[in-house]
């Protein structure tokens, strides 16, 4: 199933994330731990901004800016674990793996539900479970982007 919607501001980037959260965070069960979502699109797109407002909707207290020299940050929302991966500086995908990738996208029994937010994912495409989620951010022109969501 595919939903879209149209941004003409940062604020309604942000806003649309902060709505897309609260669908999220139903859909975890113990079943589902944990989920994964792909963000794609050109620089300048709108990814971080749409995860600003999404870590918004999660309860996340920090201030969230693209981790492109650390590759990830790991914030402890109300409840959940989010992390936020930008891909963007892999050259081999196999990078991802000494960050601990494996075991953040199949935690062990027991341990708390986690949403996982990446940003060129492409870059990592063998290593991500068939069942992310796709958001496309393509540039209608100067100020607006089409934010594409992909269920399954």
């Amino acid at each position: 199933m595919k939903e879209k919607f149209i941004s003409d501001s940062a604020e309604k980037t942000q806003e649309i994330g902060l709505e897309f959260a609260k669908k999220i965070l139903e859909k975890l069960s113990d079943k589902s731990r944990v989920i994964v979502l792909c963000l794609r699109g050109e620089l300048g797109g709108g990814k971080t901004t749409f995860l600003q407002g999404f870590a918004k909707g999660l309860e996340v207290k920090e201030k969230i800016l693209s981790p492109t020299f650390a590759i990830f940050k790991k914030f402890n929302a109300n409840s959940v674990v989010f992390f936020h991966f930008d891909c963007y500086r892999i050259s081999k995908p196999e990078e991802i793996l000494e960050l601990g990738f494996k075991e953040i996208i199949h935690p062990p029994a027991g341990s708390q539900k986690s949403i996982v937010a990446i940003e060129w994912p492409e870059k990592i495409k063998k290593y991500l479970p068939k069942n992310s989620l796709n958001i496309d951010f393509i540039f209608v022109d100067e100020s607006k982007r089409e934010i594409i969501f992909e269920t399954k």
